[in-house]
């Protein structure tokens, strides 16, 4: 009895000592390991998918039904209730941020493990889909929050099979295999190096003839009044590649001098363009760039650069060797732009220069700068400091509620740590110095506020600000830059699954704020010495829902019944906006929607009330609303073209689980940046985001007339930053995709934009990208290792066969090395070179290989 009496006594003692409503030891709840796997996509229900998360209670703390949650970041994705009972459910809380929580009855004690299955709506095909950020919170006897522990010990089980390879039974997209690369890469085919393209984007024209101009350390630079800055650039670029000073000579030789680099202005004009063309020339006294502007002549420094041989670049030479070469050449469009997202996940100031100084590389022009979205504010604003404190970083919060930004895409629960990519902004000083760098490059900086969606990051720091100064009572002062209709009961969810990221359209302060926004940067710009021209102003993805139950909104509608409803409180809040930006002299850019009306079936139309007022809508829909773009064209907007099949960086570039990136728009690689018809965009449309032909989609839809080329303003490419965690995975992302949107942006017409004739067109299609395929792989790709101190970029997998025996392989980028072990062990550079079919047996591992030495990830394959 006395014996019995002190075994209870001491479970007792065990339980409470276990227990985090006990005493709770934060280093026993950091043993609970966490695993994820994605089962299938090939659910019941078609277009969803099946995952399970199992917990295996590593410590001496005691989970129970009451005591934990398990909160973590998750590709945006709708949960669907459970049909069988689970020991604990997943459930969607706002965003991309979901929770784990126990079901009655919950226990997992020491040692022990438990599995929980859950379903949701839409494929997940990649391991950037995975859960990240996991972090447990344990809660005391009260519910209260007690402890925030993070997961230090996650897998995510590997991705092998079909069913979670593909989206489901609709996935028309072939599963990546070494085989299926080896079939896809026969057509491609090495080429001599004289058939080459010397210069990427290609200019306009180019005559080569006998002859060598050496580079030296004799040679002079000279550069005409104004063009300081492009010789200064010229300078210190000679210098990587030489190891030699040279000094620049302010004003042009009297008399022709030998051995010389002049950089000058003049007339100057290409295809019919003048702006931003130039002419190169070299010779036997040397090299002559004329510029129509300032941006011709870095454009021929830019190509001149492009000539230097990659040996320079990999050791530096004290000659250099150039054939005789005169280019004429000018941008086919004006706006040639990348967008990039530093709020969703920060990239830092070192690493955005880096970019620019990519862009201006290769002849890009404006950058659009994304630095405002849901989940993060990133520059400073003059009396709004708000901004930055609040919607600068992210951390755990108990509720939505909160004036806090909550984790999202793997930041975890604590704010600004090290070494995850949710906080960070810049400052003032920050961002003039962005602007001025990019100057000196000849890159424009758009500044863009998306409003009225996309705005849970401003709407949450000036609700801090309106809770800090009610608490001073300075009512009036607090209203002033608010954002929201307190008593809005709307019920709607974003594209990116938010529930409370719409700005109300029906107060003066939402306005205010914008303008103080505007004003506030256009002081950066006149720091920088620049003028603001030009604003964005988003306009995207406002949810269906919206303000239906805003009293604000209410009162608005009532008081202007010319609105018609709810659903048109869009183009009126774009109609308040418009005079506001023109009054400041600024060029208004916006996303699609700012362009259009909505019906009451859900088509949008072009809505004709913008036209003529410098707004331009930049147009990336053209798999959902196919001939969206020609539409707008055609009814008399400049449109500047994103489409997301070509230009979204973003997109990985296949359906490999561990390539990264997202894919509800398709796969998107090089080839797809390369291979696009502004003008006749069905031509180089081919699939739907599952791989189905789009042939049949442009069947009555309307194609570009023929006077309404002229309203194609531009084209831009987008990196949209989800799953963009730092420097590598951004630049990652954009090479070498950069040099086909290039291609496209900046050179003349391809011969093939224009053959009608599908077989034919393919042809030429091919042929011209195996040119284009072989010299980026031959020289372009390898100088990125030197560039700017060397970029990370993608290489491609091999594909590879084993066939009677014999090894075969190749690549898809024709003048990268391959190279191969069968031993187990990883390829080097100095594992077998592959050049033809060799007997193997046992397991193969490949890897393509530059000229700089980098590497692809392995390919491997099955000898007999």
């Amino acid at each position: 009895m006395k014996k019995s009496l002190l075994l209870i006594i001491a479970s007792f003692v065990i339980l409470t000592a276990c227990s985090p409503s006990g005493k709770f030891s934060k280093e026993e709840a950091q043993k609970i390991g966490v695993s994820w796997k994605l089962v299938t996509n090939f659910t019941e229900v078609d277009g969803a998918f099946k995952a399970k998360f199992t917990l295996k209670n590593g410590g001496d703390v005691v989970l129970n039904d009451k005591n934990w949650t398990l909160f973590f970041s998750m590709s945006p994705r709708p949960i669907q209730a459970n049909k069988t009972p689970e020991p604990a459910k997943v459930e969607h809380i706002n965003g991309d941020w979901y929770k784990m929580v126990p079901e009655k009855d919950f226990k997992l004690n020491a040692g022990d493990s438990i599995t929980v299955n859950y379903t949701g709506t839409s494929g997940v095909i990649k391991e950037t889909d995975a859960p990240l950020g996991l972090y447990f919170v344990f809660y005391d006897d009260e519910g209260k929050e007690k402890d925030i522990v993070q997961v230090a010990n996650y897998t995510i089980e590997p991705f092998l099979t079909k069913e979670q390879i593909l989206r489901g039974k609709g996935d028309l997209e072939p599963i990546q295999t070494a085989a299926l690369r080896y079939t896809q890469n026969l057509v491609m085919s090495a080429i001599d190096s004289n058939q080459l393209q010397k210069i990427i984007p290609a200019p306009v024209k180019i005559t080569n003839s006998a002859g060598t101009f050496t580079l030296n350390n004799k040679t002079a630079l000279y550069y005409e009044a104004g063009l300081e800055g492009e010789a200064k650039y010229l300078s210190e670029k000679l210098k990587t590649v030489t190891g030699k000073e040279f000094q620049a000579k302010s004003g042009l030789p009297t008399m022709v001098a030998a051995n010389s680099i002049i950089l000058k202005s003049g007339k100057v004009q290409v295809n019919g363009i003048s702006r931003e063309a130039y002419t190169l020339g070299i010779n036997g006294n040397g090299i002559t760039i004329t510029g129509s502007d300032a941006a011709g002549v870095f454009y021929g420094v830019q190509s001149l650069l492009g000539l230097v041989p990659l040996e320079a670049f990999q050791k530096p030479a004290a000659s250099i060797n150039f054939g005789f070469t005169q280019i004429e050449d000018a941008p086919r469009f004006y706006f040639r732009g990348m967008h990039l997202d530093v709020a969703r996940n920060f990239q830092t100031k070192e690493s955005v220069k880096r970019i620019i100084d990519l862009l201006a590389t290769y002849k890009i022009n404006h950058i659009l700068f994304y630095t405002a979205e849901d989940e993060g504010w990133r520059v400073e604003i003059d009396g709004l400091p708000e901004l930055t404190k609040v919607g600068a970083q992210r951390q755990h919060t108990t509720s939505m509620n909160t004036s806090v930004l909550h984790p999202s895409y793997g930041s975890g629960p604590v704010a600004n740590e090290e070494g995850k990519f949710g906080a960070g902004y810049y400052t003032k000083s920050d961002f003039v110095e962005i602007l001025k760098y990019a100057k000196e490059r000849h890159v424009n900086v758009i500044p863009e506020l998306n409003f009225p969606g996309h705005a849970r990051a401003a709407i949450k720091s000036m609700e801090a600000r309106y809770e800090r100064l009610m608490k001073e009572g300075k009512e009036t002062e607090a209203n002033e830059y608010r954002l929201i209709d307190p008593d809005d009961k709307s019920v709607y969810i974003s594209a990116q699954g938010y529930k409370d990221n719409v700005v109300s359209v029906a107060r003066e302060s939402t306005y205010h704020f914008f303008e103080k926004v505007v004003d506030e940067m256009a002081k950066m710009y006149k720091e920088a010495g620049l003028t603001m021209d030009t604003f964005h102003t988003g306009g995207d993805e406002v949810a269906d829902g919206v303000w239906e139950k805003s009293p604000m909104a209410a009162k608005l509608l009532k008081e202007n019944p010319e609105i018609k409803g709810a659903k048109n409180l869009q183009s009126y809040f774009f109609r308040r906006l418009v005079p506001r930006l023109a009054k400041r002299n600024l060029k208004i850019h916006g996303w699609e929607e700012v362009a259009l009306t909505k019906t009451a079936d859900g088509k949008y139309l072009a809505n004709p009330e913008f036209i003529g007022k410098q707004v331009v809508p930049y147009i990336w829909n053209n798999v959902f609303d196919v001939d969206l773009g020609n539409r707008l064209a055609n009814a008399g907007y400049p449109v500047i073209l994103c489409n997301v099949t070509n230009f979204y960086f973003d997109m990985a570039y296949n359906n490999d689980p561990k390539e990264p990136g997202l894919y509800w728009g398709g796969f998107v690689n090089t080839w797809d940046n390369w291979a696009f018809a502004p003008f006749d965009m069905f031509k180089t449309t081919y699939t739907t985001a599952l791989g189905k032909p789009m042939a049949e989609e442009f069947v009555g839809k309307e194609k570009l007339k023929p006077e309404a080329r002229k309203n194609i303003y531009g084209l831009e490419a987008e990196l949209w930053s989800e799953t963009i965690k730092g420097r590598d995975m951004m630049e990652y992302s954009i090479l070498p995709k950069l040099f086909g949107f290039a291609e496209s942006a900046w050179s003349a017409q391809r011969s093939w934009e224009t053959i009608e004739d599908k077989v034919a067109r393919d042809k030429s299609i091919a042929a011209g990208w195996n040119i284009f395929a072989n010299s980026i792989a031959s020289k372009e790709i390898p100088r990125l290792s030197y560039l700017n101190g060397g970029y990370n970029y993608r290489l491609p997998l091999p594909g590879a066969i084993v066939e009677n025996g014999m090894l075969k392989a190749n690549v898809d980028l024709p003048g990268l090395a391959i190279r191969y072990t069968t031993d187990g062990s990883e390829p080097t550079v100095q594992s077998a070179l592959y050049s033809n079919p060799v007997k193997v047996s046992g397991t193969v591992k490949l890897k393509s290989f530059d000229k700089a030495g980098k590497s692809s990830r392995t390919s491997i394959v099955e000898g007999k």
